[in-house]
């Protein structure tokens, strides 16, 4: 993990951080049976005039992992409300997996809360998720039920909050 930098995306990386996040959740098979999310993952651009998109690049400059943050009532926030921090759509590349890259990312939006002086993050994950869940579980956040939703009725979303 050593020869990674998570840092804010820049634009000629947007392509790169949409197609990581697409193979990431495509290799996992979270993409089966949604018809037209990929297009919405690819959209870095749209996503970084709404929201920060953090990069996690290596040594030889390629993006390896991506992840959204999300202020409440902002047009990407899903279940946040004030005085919470989102993060949506952490995605690592297939090939770069095994390396702690998710965990420097889902960190990284801690401390970006943090800096902010925003006391919770807040996320929702699809159900099957299960290593995601393993993840944000291990670092302290718990299962927030109440909030749990389904944007759609085949589409299970759970949530989880860690104060900061």
């Amino acid at each position: 993990m050593g020869d990674v930098e998570i840092r804010p995306a820049r634009s000629e990386e947007y392509a790169a951080a949409g197609e990581v996040t697409v193979r990431a959740y495509d290799v996992d098979g979270h993409l089966a049976g949604d018809v037209g999310y990929d297009t919405v993952l690819r959209d870095v651009a749209r996503r970084a005039e709404q929201a920060e998109v953090l990069v996690a690049v290596d040594g030889a400059g390629e993006v390896v992992g991506t992840v959204t943050v999300v202020l409440p009532g902002s047009d990407f926030a899903e279940i946040s409300r004030p005085g919470e921090l989102e993060f949506r759509m952490l995605a690592v590349a297939p090939t770069a997996r095994g390396r702690g890259i998710g965990e420097a990312l889902t960190k990284a939006v801690l401390d970006r809360a943090r800096t902010l002086g925003i006391p919770k993050v807040v996320l929702s994950s699809l159900e099957g998720m299960r290593g995601a869940h393993r993840l944000y579980e291990r670092l302290g956040f718990a299962r927030l039920p109440e909030r749990d939703w389904r944007p759609f009725p085949h589409i299970s979303l759970i949530a989880y909050q860690i104060d900061v």
